[in-house]
């Protein structure tokens, strides 16, 4: 069993020699002409220096937490002493796969454009495959820091103790504060950046100047491609970083906790989730190679060419899940495998509902272009009413995924006694999700390297050919992007409900440290390392008909309007500072709209990165205190309530605010295409209205909120001792 451990690892190298390997291929192409050169250097500048001052910020934060646990851990012996390391490890590397991913898209998006111009197959390649560094990075540090932190810990525990099990799993759970932390900074700060700067840039460019998106006379639009980079690629690679993370561990302590008792079962439960995702590694690298186009390809053939790939990596985990449970000796080997694939099912579900809402393919998105000839206020109407509507399936479609997993896992005994292994089951079900999150992350992270390729295009005056192929990549980017989300937030929804149950094993652990014992659900009095959840449960009287949980539970909802309310109004204040700079510019820099003058580039940088620095800090630290506060006033039972709350409005909302930004904007690129009216017209100016408001919807305030849930989950995990100590 301890030989099959070593999988893990070597999966990690094999992920991260591939993504250098793509890397290395991808620096190998040619930048194109010197003006393409010079852009692709000042998009690469200006996302460095944001880089730099937000890992400023975010260092700061995670000193003063790593010593507030540090406290915690050896002054008042509430938490384990390797807390605070692991934190700072979950933090660090979170934020190098953020790094990696962004250096790697600054690098090639002006590649992907002068490739587009001799094929589109080439500029697909080049992009994917740059996608896919972010993708296989963030795996391969992913294994990497788990397979660390278990050789660490069985060498300081002795996994032949059951109970000890129990407690490397549940410390190295406490890893994945330290990634949602870091993820929540990158994914708000870099979304307002980059929504800063897109809204500033359509507003006064398209609408009230009437240039083309990216067009180098608009000062913006520099800001704008840095802002792809900052908030679409390293936000994006820090959250999923911490998704695939989060639900591996999450899995690993179930595990634990559903086989106690029993080391034997206990080990078979935790390798479990750690080499299926290192059979997914495999896969992804697989599923990259599928994939390719023809030139002249339609939007509908590209989708397929990357569907491709992701289904052909897809299946075949779906295959091989089987055997690995088999080969582990679960005598419900193949149940747990039904398990996994309906984590794998309901993730491809929620994805192609998505594309369906999404894409400008199909009737939805084409219905809200429609709406545009009678104006921008029916276009967000239309685009609010189809993010509603477009919630139904994807939460059916999660519902059944629990019932499912959970039944499958348990024999479908929904009784007290099962309920450790069904809430194992669910929490396999969100592995098998995220398994091939190698190569669903390289086509969610193309999008912004096409989108950076279009507007470099546009600045240096290519021929217009490249552009229009650009242009197909990047409406492909727009609904694979939320089709990852998708995946993210679906994800979200089941490892937020694993790290529920990993929330009542922590504070069985925080109950025994402290020497307490716990009344049974029976009536009699146990001690707390025995306690099941069911016992916590009665100790604590966590039920609805208590009001306590109650007032958790809309504490939770309001969380995630609270948020989004929040970054929404960064986004906007942010983007007025934009605007007004922008009409400075065309106002008092003589000749800019001839093209005769050159834009201040820097200028409008600088008020990106600033607002999204001073923007970005009072809402991540929101999501740390307001758990902590909740613990430390009202107790357990209401923190169960506040991230029961928190998952149920959080994931209806990201859902929502994902599918209306992704329509809005595709509605846009409709009309684009020539559809009523074509560029230029009275309704296209009404669909990139209502892409600015869809900005924020789509790339901060969604893509935030399954952090959000995470990290209220982490932070009560981590702060459980000290809510035990108090109640």
């Amino acid at each position: 069993m301890d030989k099959l451990f070593y999988f893990v690892p070597a999966a990690s190298v094999l992920a991260l020699f591939f993504a250098w390997l793509f890397y290395r291929q991808m620096r190998k192409e040619d930048e194109g002409t010197p003006t393409m050169k010079e852009i692709a250097q000042y998009v690469r500048e200006g996302a460095m220096a944001y880089l730099k001052q937000q890992y400023k910020v975010v260092t700061i934060v995670f000193i003063v937490l790593a010593l507030i646990f540090a406290v915690m851990a050896y002054g008042f012996n509430l938490q384990n002493p390797w807390v605070p390391f692991a934190f700072l490890t979950g933090g660090f590397f979170s934020g190098l796969a953020g790094f990696i991913g962004m250096r790697t898209a600054t690098y090639a998006s002006a590649r992907t454009a002068n490739a587009v111009g001799k094929s589109l197959n080439g500029g697909l390649r080049i992009a994917f495959r740059s996608g896919a560094v972010m993708g296989l990075t963030v795996v391969g540090l992913g294994l990497l820091d788990i397979s660390i932190w278990w050789l660490v810990l069985n060498a300081v525990y002795d996994p032949s103790d059951s109970h000890n099990l129990i407690v490397i799993t549940t410390t190295m759970l406490t890893f994945g504060m330290g990634a949602s932390t870091q993820a929540l900074f990158a994914r708000v700060g870099g979304g307002i950046y980059t929504k800063c700067a897109d809204v500033g840039a359509d507003i006064v460019g398209k609408v009230e100047a009437d240039i083309p998106e990216d067009d180098p006379r608009n000062p913006a639009t520099i800001a704008d491609n840095v802002g792809d980079n900052v908030g679409d690629v390293a936000g994006m690679g820090a959250d999923l970083y911490e998704s695939y993370c989060g639900s591996i561990l999450a899995t690993m302590a179930l595990g634990a906790s559903a086989f106690f008792g029993d080391t034997s079962l206990q080990m078979k439960a935790i390798f479990a989730p750690m080499l299926i995702a290192a059979v997914g590694v495999v896969l992804s690298v697989l599923g990259i190679y599928a994939v390719r186009t023809k030139d002249g390809a339609s939007l509908q053939d590209l989708l397929g060419s990357l569907g491709r790939g992701t289904n052909l990596s897809a299946v075949l985990i779906a295959v091989l899940s089987f055997a690995v449970f088999r080969f582990l000796g679960f005598t419900n080997w193949w149940q747990l495998s039904l398990s996994v694939l309906s984590g794998l099912l309901a993730g491809v579900v929620i994805g192609k509902v998505t594309e369906y809402y999404t894409s400008h393919s199909y009737k939805p998105t084409q219905k809200l272009a429609e709406s545009s000839q009678t104006g921008p206020a029916t276009v967000i109407i239309s685009g609010v009413g189809l993010g509603m509507v477009s919630t139904a399936i994807p939460v059916f479609t999660i519902c059944c995924a629990i019932v499912l997993s959970f039944g499958f896992a348990t024999g479908f005994q929904f009784t007290q006694a099962s309920l450790p292994f069904g809430l194992y089951g669910i929490s396999i079900a969100a592995v098998g999700m995220l398994s091939t999150l190698g190569i669903t992350l390289a086509t969610d992270a193309y999008g912004p390297i096409a989108d950076n390729a279009g507007g470099n295009a546009q600045m240096s005056e290519l021929d217009p050919i490249v552009r229009e192929r650009t242009d197909v990549l990047d409406a492909l980017g727009n609904t694979t992007a939320a089709t990852g989300k998708g995946f993210a937030i679906g994800s979200a929804a089941l490892t937020a409900l694993a790290l529920l149950a990993s929330y009542i094993e922590e504070i069985k652990i925080g109950l025994h440290r402290l020497g307490e014992q716990v009344v049974a659900a029976t009536g009699e009095t146990v001690d707390a390392a025995r306690a099941s959840i069911p016992d916590i449960v009665a100790h604590y009287d966590i039920t609805l008909m208590n009001p306590i949980v109650l007032v958790g539970i809309f504490i939770g909802a309001m969380m995630a309007f609270l948020f989004c309310g929040l970054t929404m109004n960064a986004v906007g204040r942010a983007a007025s500072k934009m605007v007004i700079e922008v009409r400075r510019q065309f106002q008092t820099i003589k000749g800019i709209l001839e093209g005769k003058a050159r834009p201040d580039y820097k200028r409008c940088v600088m008020i990106s990165t600033r607002a999204a620095q001073h923007e970005m800090v009072f809402p991540s630290l929101l999501a740390i205190i307001v758990p902590l506060l909740v613990g430390v006033i009202l107790g357990p039972a209401a923190v169960i309530g506040l991230l029961a709350g928190a998952l149920g409005a959080g994931f209806t909302l990201a859902i929502f605010l994902a599918n209306s930004g992704g329509a809005w904007d595709n509605a846009k690129k409709y009309v684009e295409d020539g559809h009523f009216g074509g560029k230029g017209s009275e309704n296209h100016k009404a669909t990139v209205v209502g892409d600015t408001v869809g900005d924020p919807f789509k790339d901060t305030s969604g893509p935030s909120l399954n952090i959000l849930i995470k990290l209220m989950s982490m932070v009560s995990i981590v702060m459980a001792g000290l809510t035990v100590m108090i109640h």
